[in-house]
């Protein structure tokens, strides 16, 4: 199901001669600023925003019009970050604009879309020299107070999965680790190497001395490389770059398709891309938030620890459970269910989350998941029978058994179940049963 998301903007982003304006719409105010200053490599900011702005124009899986989304952008103490997903929902971009690209202020802090226009695309791509460039993001008082009340309104299908997958890339890459390091040059070989963009099969790269090289099977230290032609937005920022470093879930032989993390760092800013287990599969569809969306028992943590956060470019876990009098895995567990109304996000190059604020109802990836009202549904109805620490639900006129094994995870003798074996998160059925349980668990 699609909303509808209406970008009311002052003015159209441009590139002009006294430098970048970026406008804003929506989040803490209705076209908050946030930077006044100097990017200082601004050939490698203009690349790295136009590839979040190509990801955000893009479907991979069944490639139709462009999606026309407007990226996201945060503002928070010394560091910009603009993020983005495809149309499909299948891969998440995200420039990190650090404190050594930067020469100004963070005049405020929030979260916001945006415009990043077709015209300002092409002039982006012009950009060049080493002179640092001004910016702006978001109007400024003369502007807005000169402006004679005309907007530049565009109004665009949002897709209920576009939104959802913000609530579950960051507990997946939360699970993430570095796996390999190469030089830039060696990383622009090893993009050359690739497959066609139409490609679909899933290859891992396994480490190899300076570089990457492919397989077409699982070993252990693999990251995972599903539809290799979706790194495509990386290439312009290549020539930039100082390394790339690949971050993954741990793998063995005979492991599935996972997510994995490509990241080019050029010292002034990070621009990586998080690519879902298959090209076909969303980040929407992973299910790996259902257990945060579930757990009534962190809500009022979540309250407490988000009223803590105040846009730090990382989140310190203990300084945070220290300041909110809890343990540090509650904590987490409330960064997680948090993460679940985009109210953060994860960095896997700092290993720690980020605080932000959705510029849309985020709520709806709660509501909108199907799983977990249907889960809902059979708690209401009293569906679900406890034996120990296993249950039996009965649903559509079905009985499914759900058991839970030593290592926490959940199974069920359901269709579903037997399709994904548990690599899509848990069933309706496992979910339900979670919630029945006290206290709630973790389920994989």
């Amino acid at each position: 199901m699609n909303a509808v998301q209406t970008y009311r903007y002052l003015q159209p982003s441009a590139l002009r001669a006294a430098g970048l304006d970026l406008q804003t719409c929506g989040g803490p105010t209705a076209n908050p600023r946030f930077f006044a200053g100097f990017l200082t490599a601004p050939a490698a900011a203009a690349a790295g925003l136009l590839a979040v702005a190509e990801v955000a124009r893009a479907r991979y899986h069944q490639p139709v019009n462009p999606a026309s989304l407007d990226p996201v952008v945060t503002g928070s103490r010394g560091r910009l970050r603009f993020e983005s997903f495809s149309g499909c929902c299948g891969v998440y971009a995200r420039m990190d604009v650090l404190p050594a690209g930067l020469d100004g202020e963070i005049s405020g802090h929030g979260t916001t879309n945006v415009d990043v226009n077709p015209p300002l695309r092409e002039a982006l791509a012009r950009v060049g020299g080493i002179e640092p460039l001004h910016v702006a993001v978001g109007p400024d008082d003369l502007t807005v107070s000169t402006m004679d009340g005309s907007v530049v309104e565009r109004k665009v299908p949002l897709p209920g999965r576009w939104l959802r997958g913000f609530a579950e890339v960051h507990v997946l890459t939360a699970g993430f680790e570095p796996r390999a390091e190469i030089p830039a040059t060696e990383a622009a070989a090893f993009l050359r190497r690739l497959p066609a963009a139409n490609d679909r099969s899933v290859l891992w790269a396994v480490p190899a001395g300076r570089t990457l090289r492919l397989t077409s099977r699982p070993v252990p230290g693999a990251v995972c490389l599903a539809g290799a032609g979706r790194l495509a937005a990386l290439r312009g920022v290549l020539r930039h770059a100082r390394t790339l470093r690949v971050y993954g879930p741990a793998v063995r032989a005979g492991s599935p398709a996972v997510p994995s993390t490509w990241e080019l760092d050029t010292g002034a800013l990070r621009v990586s891309l998080t690519l879902s287990p298959e090209p076909y599969r969303g980040f929407s569809g992973e299910g790996a938030a259902l257990a945060a969306l579930a757990g009534d028992d962190v809500v009022d943590d979540a309250e407490l620890v988000g009223a803590l956060l105040n846009w730090d470019p990382t989140i310190d876990v203990a300084a945070l459970a220290e300041a909110a009098a809890l343990p540090d895995d509650r904590v987490r567990a409330a960064l997680a269910q948090l993460g679940t109304a985009g109210r953060v996000g994860y960095d896997v190059a700092d290993g720690a989350y980020f605080h932000r604020v959705m510029p849309y109802d985020a709520g709806r990836a709660e509501r909108d998941n199907p799983r977990l009202l249907g889960a809902r549904a059979l708690v209401e109805r009293g569906a679900v029978e406890r034996d120990g620490e296993d249950a039996t639900v009965r649903a559509d006129a079905e009985v499914y058994r759900v058991r839970r094994h030593p290592d926490g995870a959940y199974s069920c003798t359901c269709r579903w179940w037997a399709r994904h074996r548990g690599q899509r998160g848990p069933c309706r059925h496992a979910l339900a049963v979670s919630m029945v349980a006290a206290p709630v668990e973790a389920l994989s």
